[in-house]
């Protein structure tokens, strides 16, 4: 019995670490600290979103992929899941919802900062 307490114990413990990382990574760029998936493909916020919720469906969430938060993913500090009227969940940084552009072709692209009449801008890492 002792051993398979440490073993559920190490898998507990190797569990908890794999959730407690940031859902993103900080990259350098052109345009600085920003924030990526775990990719490195830039992510971007939208003017039209309100504080964790997310108005970009249909064609917008085509060309502008949610950053998806898997089925049992927890905030954790300034990071918080926004569950969209599709029944998707994605995630959000200090309340912006998270979005990848679909012409950003490799780590580090920012083509899509002012877009949509500078409606979109790369999610900046402080």
């Amino acid at each position: 019995m002792k051993i398979l307490g440490i073993g559920l114990a190490a898998l507990f413990v190797a569990t908890s670490a794999a959730y407690a990382a940031d859902p993103a990574k900080v990259m350098d760029s052109s345009a600085g600290k920003i924030w990526t998936d775990q990719n490195g493909m830039t992510l971007y916020t939208f003017d039209k979103d309100e504080a964790g919720k997310s108005n970009c469906y249909d064609k917008c969430a085509t060309n502008w992929p949610p950053l998806k938060a898997e089925a049992g993913a927890m905030a954790m500090g300034e990071w918080t899941v926004v569950e969209r009227t599709d029944g998707t969940k994605m995630w959000a940084y200090e309340g912006h919802p998270l979005y990848t552009f679909i012409n950003d072709k490799a780590a580090g692209d920012v083509t899509g900062d002012g877009k949509g009449d500078g409606t979109w801008h790369v999610a900046k890492a402080d």
